[in-house]
């Protein structure tokens, strides 16, 4: 008889691993230039900062972010639908 419950250690090193990833991409930064815009955007899609020629922008960077946050949500709905998921790692 298969127990469900003998992948929960499994699926908990998956969860701390890819807590390290989240936390290690968070300090990560990359900056560009293009056309008088300047961008700086963390490892974990957050922007930073944006400077249009040379002025920062809170507002537009703001709504970056939300997008960003939206479009990951929806993703992160779509991928739960899966098979495999959480069903599949307890054998359901």
């Amino acid at each position: 008889m298969n127990n469900p419950f003998s992948q929960l250690g499994d699926l908990k090193k998956m969860r701390d691993q890819a807590m390290q990833i989240q936390k290690e991409l968070q300090s990560e930064e990359v900056r560009i230039e293009k056309n008088g815009v300047e961008i700086l955007i963390s490892g974990d899609q957050k922007i930073k900062e944006i400077k249009v020629n040379g002025k920062n922008d809170n507002d537009v960077k703001e709504a970056i972010n939300e997008a960003i946050k939206k479009s990951q949500e929806i993703a992160a709905k779509k991928l739960a639908t899966m098979q495999g998921g959480l069903g599949g790692l307890l054998g359901q």
